[in-house]
């Protein structure tokens, strides 16, 4: 089976560091937010041209302490989009406040700048545009907007780590910035972790307080915080991986320019378009199609993995019911809910492999 992602043969290519970094953090003693944690921020906000990096537990807690930290709560609205991982609209409703949608672009897949203007009120305090799979959103447009009504913009940038808008660095582009390193991200850990970027030294501050329950000096805490670390071992293999990112972001993007050259002409499938002021990161290829379930069935017998991202959009999940949105709210994310399907695309995916993916592709015939 061609895969659909392999995290464990990218780590397995930088393996003899990896397990120098594991023997190096055992034989410390230090396990959670050590120097290797110190150094992965400060390496992190170098990169980014940041004042600061916050290492914490997961992408999810990025954005929930980042939230917090801004003072966002019950009654507060965050504009956000419906055609993104659960985790967005979740970490909004975990401190209180009420996530509001916006129909999407459909040729990037991300929030439209436009459709934000629809839903501020005066409840609404931030905006969170998602990189979806590894394209930055239109953000200049979206600082326009906070600008004018005076909102937070805080970046969902859990999948796209290198990426650049108009040259200027993802993780860079709001007042925070949110990032995950889960397993099958760009740049992945092997368990759970994230960071937080940002160049406001009072919001970094407090940050770096509720990851650990809201203390500054052991056992004398100052407000209810979060248990939220990156431990070494992460922050380690993070390191590690950190030197060779850009060489794998760029196999990434030679293989999805195969991908649209080959698949462009093929009229049962959409590639996804990139814009040309953006460094896309393709953490994941997704095709658009009216005759998805026939073609990942297709696949499917040619030993070919596919995945659906995503198959219920936020506004329609059972968890938001007392929202009150229904079906139609939002035609366009719901319209990509029914179409897009992600091929193989991993920066290790052979030419001979994903040749495979394109022949198949071409030679799928829709079915009366």
């Amino acid at each position: 089976m061609i895969p659909i992602m392999n995290p464990k043969q990218q780590l397995e290519s930088v393996q003899d560091e990896v397990m120098k970094d594991f023997k190096d953090v055992l034989a410390s003693g230090q396990y959670i937010l050590g120097e290797n944690v110190d150094e992965l921020e400060a390496s992190i906000a170098r990169r980014l041209g940041v004042r600061h990096a916050i290492g914490v537990g997961s992408g999810t807690d990025a954005l929930i302490l980042t939230l917090h930290a801004y003072g966002i709560g019950v009654g507060d609205e965050v504009i956000t989009t419906p055609f993104s991982f659960f985790a967005t609209a979740a970490a909004i409703s975990r401190v209180g406040a009420i996530p509001v949608f916006a129909d999407v672009d459909e040729k990037t897949f991300n929030i439209d700048p436009q459709e934000i203007h629809k839903h501020i009120t005066s409840k609404t305090k931030a905006i969170i545009p998602v990189h979806l799979f590894g394209q930055p959103a239109k953000m200049d447009a979206i600082n326009q907007i906070a600008e004018t009504f005076n909102l937070i913009v805080i970046e969902d940038a859990c999948q796209a780590f290198g990426a650049t808008f108009k040259e200027q660095a993802v993780g860079n582009l709001g007042d925070a910035a949110c990032f995950s390193f889960f397993p099958t991200k760009n740049l992945g850990a092997i368990g759970d972790g994230g960071m937080i970027t940002t160049s406001d030294d009072d919001v970094a501050h407090h940050i770096r307080k509720l990851r650990v329950h809201g203390s500054q000096k052991k056992y004398y805490h100052e407000e209810i915080g979060y248990n939220s670390r990156l431990d070494e071992v992460q922050a380690a293999i993070l390191r590690t991986s950190l030197k060779y990112i850009d060489r794998w972001n760029r196999k990434r993007q030679v293989l999805a320019s195969r991908y649209y050259w080959e698949l462009k002409d093929v009229p049962t499938i959409q590639p996804p378009q990139q814009l040309e002021y953006v460094t896309h990161v393709y953490h994941l290829y997704c095709l658009k199609s009216l005759a998805r379930e026939q073609i990942i069935e297709h696949l499917a017998k040619h030993n070919i993995h596919t995945g659906i991202y995503y198959p219920r959009c936020i506004h329609l999940q059972h968890a938001y019911k007392d929202l009150g949105y229904d079906l139609g709210d939002f035609p366009i994310a719901e319209l990509l809910s029914e179409q897009l399907f992600a091929i193989p695309l991993y920066p290790h995916l052979s030419f001979e492999d994903q040749d495979v993916v394109i022949s198949a592709l071409k030679n799928f015939e829709v079915s009366n």
